[in-house]
């Protein structure tokens, strides 16, 4: 136990951690949400209320590494924190809580940390995979191109587009072409910049990262309580998504939670996160996505047995 590493990572939407041991095998996965990117988009800074929240989790978090005898760690943060003007200030607080490193992760460093978090496990597919991370901030596409990853943090989150064009309840005609837009618009941003992406398209294996998918997959298999197993390396088709999608966008937030597998928190977000993964499986000419539970917290705990 004395040799337990923590893995903090403190997103737009959700605050997570990783204990594992010498060996990478888990001894604690936890997850709440507290939606630290409350209000940036429009503001740009965190608000007192979100930090809060978070600060109050990590502080359980870290009593739970205690335990575990888990002594070094690194915490990261990513599109709330690199979006707010305070950002500086919530570090500070952050790192006074959890004792370990702290940072803010650029685009493309949360990308490569939740591809190698990713594909640890995979199973040999001769077409190139990519990752989509649908965080509440932003969404970062991935691939292996020649021993090289090639990847994009995109402005788009199911937060984000959340507040910015979806809004939280029953979605009408004007907010569905709004938020298609907002989403079309940045990824084809993303493919203009990457090259590579358009090389891909029609033979890749899309894996889905983080609670958007985590999430439909749950739903997909009405599982009432979690079970890591059911949801790990599920098939969602394309068509499961934009049924999901088109049900939970004609719904109230309050009925959107009484579907089994629905996590409380994520009610009127997740809307917003199917657009985006919609969006993305059509413009790579895919009709199926694997949802992966191993992510940006896996990435991280593997860098630290590296290192």
């Amino acid at each position: 136990m004395a040799d337990a590493i923590a893995a903090f990572d403190c997103g737009s939407n959700s605050t997570r951690l990783l204990v594992a041991d010498d060996e990478g095998m888990a001894l604690v996965r936890s997850m709440n949400i507290t939606r630290l990117s409350q209000g940036v988009d429009a503001s740009g800074t965190l608000l007192p209320d979100a930090m809060e929240r978070t600060f109050a989790v990590l502080r359980a978090y870290r009593a739970a590494c205690d335990r575990e005898g888990a002594t070094r760690g690194r915490l990261v943060a990513t599109s709330a924190v690199r979006d707010a003007a305070n950002g500086e200030e919530f570090l500070r607080r952050a790192h006074e809580i959890v004792r370990v490193p702290v940072s803010v992760l650029a685009g493309e460093e949360e990308a490569a940390l939740s591809y190698a978090g990713a594909t640890k496990d995979l199973v040999f597919d001769e077409r190139p995979t990519m990752i989509v991370d649908i965080g509440g901030g932003s969404t970062e596409l991935a691939v292996e191109r020649d021993g090289t990853l090639v990847s994009y943090s995109m402005q788009l989150g199911s937060v984000r587009v959340t507040e910015r064009a979806l809004g939280r309840g029953v979605v009408n005609a004007q907010s569905d072409l709004g938020a298609r837009t907002m989403i079309d618009d940045e990824i084809e941003r993303a493919f203009s910049a990457r090259p590579d992406f358009e090389r891909v398209v029609g033979h890749v294996r899309l894996v889905g990262l983080a609670g958007t998918v985590a999430t439909l997959a749950q739903m997909d298999a009405e599982l009432l309580v979690y079970d890591r197993d059911v949801v790990h390396h599920r098939v969602l088709s394309l068509t499961t998504v934009d049924r999901w999608r088109d049900l939970l966008s004609s719904e109230t937030p309050k009925v959107r939670l009484a579907h089994p597998g629905m996590v409380e928190g994520r009610e009127d977000v997740l809307p917003a996160g199917l657009y985006i993964l919609d969006a993305v499986m059509r413009r790579l000419e895919v009709d199926q996505v694997l949802s992966s539970e191993n992510d940006i917290l896996d990435g991280i705990v593997a860098s630290l047995l590296a290192s």
